[in-house]
């Protein structure tokens, strides 16, 4: 969303943003940011308005959760329904409940409302088995079909999204697939050999690595069963660098575990010294996830000229990628052999991973830019707007 909005802002729109105080990383309000619930900034091209996000660091539980989500959504509103007329009003989901507050700030100051759906919920939470509840399904189901009713458009990030809620609104016509970018000028093919493998004992290792959320819609144990299957291979190194709610589980049931390391999340900036210092990236989704779900990762490890492994159900958006782009394999998901043993073919084919890593390179650049997303988006909004 950053991206998005420099790029618009860059082609002459004015914006506003209403989000979070920075608190996602360790799933409190980060120092500096504390002791008010409200924050403005000014900006060349608009402004930002922080709000507190009612954090809770227990991500199940899923009281808790919804609670932060109704407190958040509520403040943004109110706070968002003040001001002049505005065209387009942009909400993401999840959560969920952020549909509401784009619809109200939408007709308040006369604009046209636009939902973003990056995960498709409560496919999720049922899927994992948090949200189990009937009366609270029943009432999820109830408020994801009134914000597809509710808005004008709505965005998904592939054709597994857009068939998965086509069934859900009574109009699939104002569905559009945008996927989400990546920046191939930032994100480049760079030498594996950086200060990251310095710093975490990696050198001269093969790489197999997991970036990205520790959560619950992730099978990380995979990483784990093939780090154990691999303990006699002194050259081969597992990663997970991260941070989420299932890491401490997941660090409990590697220790003793030689060959595997975890990495705390890493700032921006660092991004593409951590992709390159991998040879192996894996993409991660447990079973019945990958229709609900596209880990946007995977575009940025094609950008860094890596190939992986996809665990995901078969036919999904990843997976498709996977085979376009000849850059990475997909297994069935939750299969830890097949798995180990598509990681284990790449750490022993080395010239193959190269090739991959370059097919993987060229496909994004003709994909997924970040300019190109930004036109649809403009495009997407002046239909809205009425070519205001």
């Amino acid at each position: 969303m950053t991206t998005l909005v420099e790029e618009l802002a860059g082609r002459g729109h004015r914006i506003e943003v209403i989000t979070s105080l920075p608190w996602y990383r360790e799933h409190r309000i980060e120092p500096g940011y504390g002791g008010r619930l409200v924050r403005r900034e000014d900006t060349p091209w608009g402004s930002i308005l922080r709000l507190h996000p009612f954090p809770t660091e227990d991500k199940t539980d899923i009281v808790r959760r919804a609670s932060s989500f109704v407190g958040f959504t509520a403040l943004a509103a109110a706070k968002g329904r003040s001001g002049g007329r505005a065209d387009v009003v942009l909400a993401v989901s999840p959560p969920l409940t952020l549909g509401l507050a784009g619809r109200s700030i939408a007709k308040a100051r006369g604009a046209a409302f636009v939902f973003n759906i990056q995960d498709v919920f409560p496919d999720i939470a049922i899927e994992l088995g948090v949200l189990k509840n009937p009366a609270l399904i029943r009432i999820a189901r109830a408020l994801e079909k009134r914000c597809y009713r509710k808005a004008d458009r709505i965005t998904v990030l592939s054709d597994d999204l857009r068939i998965n809620i086509a069934e859900r609104t009574s109009d699939p016509s104002k569905i559009r697939v945008i996927p989400n970018f990546v920046d191939t000028q930032a994100i480049s093919p760079q030498a594996a050999a950086n200060s990251y493998r310095e710093e975490h004992g990696l050198q001269g290792k093969t790489v197999v690595m997991y970036a990205g959320n520790i959560g619950l819609s992730q099978s990380l144990d995979l990483m784990i069963s093939a780090a154990a299957a691999s303990q006699d291979d002194p050259s081969l190194a597992f990663v997970i660098n991260g941070g989420g709610a299932a890491r401490a589980d997941l660090e409990d049931r590697a220790r003793g575990l030689p060959n595997i390391v975890f990495v705390d999340t890493q700032p921006m900036a660092r991004l593409p010294e951590l992709l390159a210092a991998a040879d192996i990236h894996v993409v991660v989704l447990k079973r019945g996830l990958a229709r609900s779900s596209v880990p946007s990762k995977t575009f940025s490890i094609l950008a860094a000229g890596r190939p992986f492994v996809a665990s995901v159900d078969t036919g999904s958006e990843i997976a498709t990628i996977a085979e376009r782009s000849g850059a990475g394999i997909a297994v069935p998901p939750e299969d830890a052999e097949s798995f180990t043993k598509a990681l284990r073919h790449l750490a022993d084919n080395p010239e193959e991973r190269a090739e991959m890593g370059r097919r993987g390179r060229d496909f994004v650049e003709g994909w997924a830019s970040p300019a190109a997303v930004a036109r649809r988006y403009e495009e997407l909004f002046l239909e809205c707007a009425g070519g205001r």
